[in-house]
């Protein structure tokens, strides 16, 4: 029986073999050979050039972050500076257990709002001051501040704030030893009033439904309970990169697992729950705006790239196959000690979509209609490697007479991305960090001016593919 089935298999391979034998060698040919001549494919390469401008934000883009900007910068190569400031609210968990139970003299020993710095761009010596003031109107978590919130029309500007405090972000309050150990976490700490945190710890004493959740707090018309205004009075050199602001109250507990008097700190921190949003002010923007030999990107809230695609150009009776799009970054001139970032991811979106309301319905890149690229700095340059379905979309949306006036229009904006341990796109922002990036300006081709391999240019490079007739 096995002998049967072996032979089988043996005559199956022969005839394998004798049909692979009657076959043309070349075999990538053999669609092609049995269509008609007249039917071949073909494929062209096509090269157009992209008109850009500077497009300016007029600091007003949406403020949704997770964290805050704080201090003055003026660039030394553009001479533009910027101004960030910032109101913050605190959260509070539900039911959450605030203080011990059995807080030594029921007094509290120390109040400081502490703001955590992640990073900073400038000089870490640079002396700054800033006060605080307590805010007096209601913040909305619910709703959309931007970049251009005037900060102290929630507050009474008029009053004595709450505090002041000189800094350094070198922080040289502190010892060498002290900076360098491990777990030191660069902090500008204010000392606000004893008094305020002693009557919210009162408060929270006598009328604890007054701190059962965030809500209750914010509503609670206890001092700091809207929010704090943290406003930059002096200083130029610097901007602090804040993820974390907090309010921290100090006092003495008994333990009694320890059976003694010990140090307790209760926390209220600035969440994505409640509102914080930065105020920026850029200044001295319009000799840039105004530049004809380039265009700019400038972060946080100056300058985006707006970019008319050349639509009515492009071949409609041939197949799309692939579209890119490169643009070319200018080298800094200025040597400086303190140079600014480069923008590191971009969102190309359609203008119409973003004036729609891109980034307040939280929508992402999805590669058809908005794309994402990285900074390559081999290249020097920001490739979106295929806009082929946005083309696509906006020739069907021309064909039909629903083109809008600026329907052929993308803007590149300088974005944060947020992606999970798929890798999947899960948030996107508005970047905020203090960054620039001069580019090549793009016009379009002249008749007979090819521009294949023109670095002087902002080429889109069309793939068609077509069967001849």
């Amino acid at each position: 029986m096995m002998r049967k089935y072996l032979q089988r298999i043996f005559t199956a391979l022969c005839l394998c073999c004798i049909l692979l034998a009657a076959c043309s060698e070349d075999s990538t040919s053999l669609g092609v050979d049995m269509m008609p001549v007249s039917d071949l494919l073909l494929r062209q390469y096509r090269s157009y050039g992209v008109p850009t401008e500077s497009y300016a934000v007029e600091d007003s883009v949406l403020s949704r972050t997770s964290k805050s900007y704080l201090g003055f910068y003026t660039d030394p190569e553009t001479g533009t500076s910027v101004r960030a400031e910032f109101i913050s609210q605190y959260h509070i968990n539900e039911n959450e257990q605030l203080f011990a139970e059995s807080v030594v003299d029921n007094k509290i020993t120390d109040f400081y709002a502490n703001l955590y710095v992640e990073k900073f761009i400038g000089d870490s010596l640079t002396n700054f001051n800033i006060s605080v003031y307590d805010l007096n109107k209601n913040l909305d978590s619910e709703a959309d501040y931007y970049t251009d919130i005037e900060c102290d029309k929630y507050c009474d500007m008029t009053a004595t704030p709450l505090a002041t405090k000189w800094y350094t972000l070198a922080d040289r309050i502190l010892t060498e030893k002290q900076r360098t150990a491990k777990g030191y976490l660069r902090c500008i700490r204010v000392k606000l009033p004893l008094a305020i945190g002693q009557q919210i710890y009162d408060a929270f004493r006598t009328n604890k439904s007054l701190f059962a959740n965030t809500r209750a707090w914010l509503n609670s018309g206890l001092p700091c309970s809207k929010g704090l205004y943290y406003k930059v009075e002096y200083g130029d050199g610097a901007i602090a990169y804040i993820d974390i602001s907090q309010l921290a109250f100090n006092f003495r507990y008994y333990d009694k697992g320890y059976k003694k008097d010990t140090t307790g700190i209760t926390y209220l921190s600035a969440t994505e729950e409640v509102v914080q949003a930065t105020s920026f002010d850029n200044t001295n923007l319009e000799p840039l705006l105004n530049d004809e030999g380039c265009t700019y990107l400038k972060s946080p809230a100056g300058i985006f790239t707006l970019a008319t695609l050349p639509i009515d150009s492009i071949n409609v009776n041939d197949t799309i196959n692939a579209a890119t799009l490169t643009f070319t970054r200018y080298n800094d001139q200025i040597p400086a000690k303190f140079k600014l970032g480069i923008p590191q991811t971009l969102l190309l979106v359609r203008y119409d979509d973003y004036k729609k309301g891109y980034f307040e319905k939280y929508q992402k890149a999805d590669d058809k209609t908005s794309f994402l690229a990285k900074f390559n700095s081999s290249g020097n340059n920001y490739t979106f490697t295929n806009i082929s379905r946005l083309i696509a979309t906006c020739l069907k949306e021309k064909q039909k007479g629903k083109a809008t006036p600026t329907y052929n229009k993308v803007l590149l904006i300088p974005v944060e991305t947020t992606y999970d341990s798929s890798n999947k796109l899960v948030k996107l922002n508005h970047d905020f960090s203090v960054c620039s990036a001069k580019l090549v300006k793009g016009h379009s081709l002249k008749p007979g001016e090819k521009g294949e391999d023109d670095s002087s240019n902002v080429l889109l490079k069309v793939v068609y593919s077509s069967f001849t007739r």
